[in-house]
């Protein structure tokens, strides 16, 4: 028999009791529907708590804290840094150091900044997701001057030819505009002093004349990100190098003793970027390895969330494959009825000369039909379900299903069904129905050719 002729028989067959098959049909239906948008919400809940937890910081991040090492422990230095930044799946490194407050003060004409500075690895900036919205971000290649403003640093410029009122905050006036800072610091001049502690009067400094301005080129207005580690927005940017050069310079100037064994520790702070989130907790590992056990990454509240969120889509997938499982046996039923009742057509087949084979094909194709038509329909009334709950949700926290489930927030949806899932549950609902076709094809096949001919 040919395989054009036993699918036609095999459709001809189902399409001559509707009302049985429709009946299986639906039972598939309702099966795959279940089993794809149960599946579905948990994918839904596992992409809103990446997100929200992309919004507290970036999941590739593995911050080292060298606070309160002791002089035995492995310096967190220069050297410990090439070393990590050599480690497998390190995308990129860069310590933090923090400059005196009162080391050095950038002014901009009669306007002056002594603020927090921040020294890192400027090129790798990019790698860690910093942004500007001014402005470019440095390349390889860059000036040892060059410096990056935060949009709020901008506002603690004051004016130095006053004594109250010489600053500009960041609130709106009487008529809702948010005014200007003093300086732009894209346009304006920039030149930054070592300061000199007045020994008359302690706490106070005043720029040093031992050391001539440095000049600055401010490259790029840093946004508000408090995502990032450090926080760009409060701060100034540059090179570690130049950081280091410049503390240097106000430690001779003003006389002060560094502490050897706290410089001998290194940094105080490195920030380390793994490839990928799937690599966080072997850099992390890694680190941890070379004797620095003080590491924080998000990793450590992904990984439990993770695992909760895979929890609850095994028992969202079981329930849905509940309903296919109870939709298999009506697939069986009904192909053992349509045994019954094509008894004597199997005998006649048989004495025919009919290979055993097609028989049994011919009801897999039958069984495999149904779960396929079933497939096809309940993945449709799934797209239509989910795009249902999304517009429902679609009004976010004030929503009845995102406060159900605590999304709506940040444009995810509650329910998700990616390629992978509509494709593997269309296979599914096929491979059920030829696994409960199996037992009545093998039933059919043994029937008696004598006895399938008088069967009446």
């Amino acid at each position: 028999m040919k395989i054009k002729d036993m699918i036609g028989m095999s459709l001809s067959n189902l399409f001559k009791r509707k009302v049985r098959t429709l009946l299986t049909v639906a039972g598939v239906i309702i099966g795959t529907c279940a089993i794809v948008v149960m599946v579905s919400f948990g994918i839904g809940i596992r992409e809103s708590m990446n997100t929200m937890m992309e919004g507290m910081g970036d999941l590739t991040i593995i911050q080292i804290n060298n606070y309160n090492q002791t002089n035995t422990d492995n310096p967190l230095d220069d050297k410990a840094v090439e070393q990590i930044a050599a480690l497998p799946h390190v995308a990129a490194v860069t310590p933090v150091y923090n400059l005196d407050w009162n080391a050095v003060t950038i002014n901009s004409g009669k306007y002056a900044y002594q603020g927090q500075i921040y020294g890192v690895n400027m090129k790798a900036l990019n790698d860690f997701g910093y942004t500007v919205e001014r402005g470019e971000m440095p390349g390889e290649d860059f000036d040892a001057h060059t410096i990056l403003f935060g949009h709020s640093a901008l506002y603690n410029f004051y004016n130095t030819k006053k004594t109250s009122n010489n600053m500009i905050f960041e609130q709106p006036d009487v008529t809702g505009n948010i005014p200007d800072p003093y300086v732009d610091p894209l346009e304006d001049k920039l030149e930054l002093v070592i300061n000199e502690q007045d020994s008359n009067s302690p706490g106070t400094t005043t720029a040093s004349k031992k050391q001539k301005p440095i000049k600055l080129n401010c490259i790029g207005v840093m946004g508000d990100d408090w995502s990032r580690s450090p926080p760009p927005g409060y701060a100034v940017f540059m090179d570690i190098s130049f950081a280091k050069e410049l503390q240097e310079k106000y430690n001779k100037i003003n006389k002060i003793k560094v502490d050897k064994t706290q410089q001998a520790q290194g940094y105080q702070n490195v920030s380390v970027k793994a490839d990928s989130v799937e690599t966080v907790a072997e850099v992390q590992e890694a680190i941890q390895a070379m004797g620095f056990s003080d590491t924080f990454s998000m990793e450590s509240i992904r990984k439990p969330l993770e695992e909760q969120m895979r929890t609850i889509q095994m028992i969202l997938g079981g329930l849905g494959a509940i309903s296919l499982l109870v939709a298999a046996l009506g697939i069986t039923n009904t192909m053992i009825m349509s045994i019954y009742e094509r008894t004597r057509e199997i005998g006649v087949m048989k004495v025919l000369g009919c290979v055993i084979g097609n028989i049994r094909a011919m009801f897999l194709v039958e069984a495999g039909t149904i779960g396929f038509i079933g497939g096809v329909l309940g993945l449709a009334f799934s797209y239509a379900i989910s795009f249902g709950i999304n517009t429902f949700s679609a009004g976010g926290e004030g929503s009845a299903m995102g406060g159900m489930f605590g999304m709506g927030m940040g444009g995810t949806s509650i329910s998700i069904i990616p390629p992978w899932l509509a494709l593997g549950a269309l296979v599914f609902a096929t491979m059920i129905g030829l696994v409960s076709g199996f037992y009545p094809a093998n039933r059919a096949v043994k029937i008696s050719a004598l006895t399938a001919i008088k069967q009446e």
